[in-house]
């Protein structure tokens, strides 16, 4: 039964997201009659930077990406067109719409509002230390891309580690591991002593760790280690789930595989459990082969370990 908590929350969340809009427009003063104290509105300034930065558009266009009453952009386009700022001319495939672009009056009226902009939030910024201004963007970063994923798809992309980058190892694999499979502490254990030796032996001809991140936030690993001079060993391969949807086990295995033919490794083993299907598939689709599996009692649950190769 959902409690009293649980009902508050998302009325909490939409008064959150409510008063931090009303700090914004205050800060921005985007409320006022005019923008920047130029003779433009928030929405005139949008059309203006729309025109100055795609080129040619229809009114439709614009209408559609900014999400304007067409009745209400309507009436911004007779303006500029009345003040000179903007060029109108019918579409060949639809003579009843207009390709819109602007002129040199209105190329100079959004220079100067585009420079008041960029002094405006050079003051805003300038008080705060370089370390709260790098805080500021990256919240700002993750807003739009929370809010903008459904037209944006985040890029993934892999990376050698960093230091703090083993702390990230060991709580994802613990945390992962323990609410998606039930497994117990010794996991982790286990996961921290397997960084620990690639921290303190690390091999950089030989071996390598990669970390997988999205918004400049670490969302998956994997890491190559030598077994000896002919084998190398794939371990500690995970995807969080933020990061699932993006092929990024695929990847993380591909790069282990490049860099073990590359250093003349003849083959590739790794162990994992029978219950792990989506790394399973993803070795098997690898090229890897299932050369034995045998049951045993670890980390607090009855598991099938098998052993996995791929000759180079």
């Amino acid at each position: 039964m959902p409690t009293r908590t649980s009902l508050a929350r998302p009325e909490q969340e939409i008064a959150a997201v409510r008063a931090f809009n009303r700090f914004y427009t205050r800060k921005l003063g985007v409320l006022d009659q005019h923008l920047l104290e130029s003779p433009f509105s928030l929405s005139e300034a949008r059309v203006l930077f729309e025109l100055a930065h795609r080129g040619d558009l229809s009114a439709k266009e614009i209408g559609l990406e900014l999400g304007l009453d067409p009745g209400y952009l309507s009436r911004i386009v007779q303006k500029f067109s009345d003040d000179g700022l903007i060029t109108r001319k019918p579409l060949p495939v639809d003579r009843r719409q207009y390709q819109l672009g602007l002129t040199a009056k209105g190329r100079q009226a959004f220079a100067k509002l585009d420079r008041s902009s960029h002094e405006d939030v050079a003051k805003m910024l300038r008080p705060l230390p370089e370390a709260d201004r790098r805080r500021l963007t990256s919240a700002m970063a993750a807003i739009e891309g929370l809010l903008g994923s459904a037209h944006a798809p985040t890029e993934a992309t892999l990376r050698e580690p960093r230091p703090g980058d083993m702390g990230f190892v060991v709580q994802s694999h613990g945390a992962r591991y323990a609410s998606e499979y039930g497994f117990d502490s010794s996991f982790e254990a286990l996961v921290a002593e397997i960084a620990a030796k690639f921290l303190n032996s690390f091999d950089t001809s030989r071996e390598r760790c990669w970390i997988a991140e999205i918004d400049g936030a670490p969302v998956g690993s994997v890491f190559l280690v030598r077994h000896d001079d002919e084998v190398a060993k794939l371990r500690l391969l995970l995807v969080e789930p933020s990061g699932r949807g993006h092929g990024l086990g695929r990847r993380l295995v591909l790069e282990c595989i490049a860099f073990a033919r590359a250093c003349g490794y003849r083959k590739i083993t790794l162990w994992t459990q029978s219950i792990l299907t989506a790394a399973r598939n993803i070795y098997q689709d690898a090229g890897f082969e299932l050369v034995a599996s045998e049951p045993h009692r670890s980390f607090g649950q009855s598991l099938i370990g098998e052993t996995w190769e791929m000759k180079l």
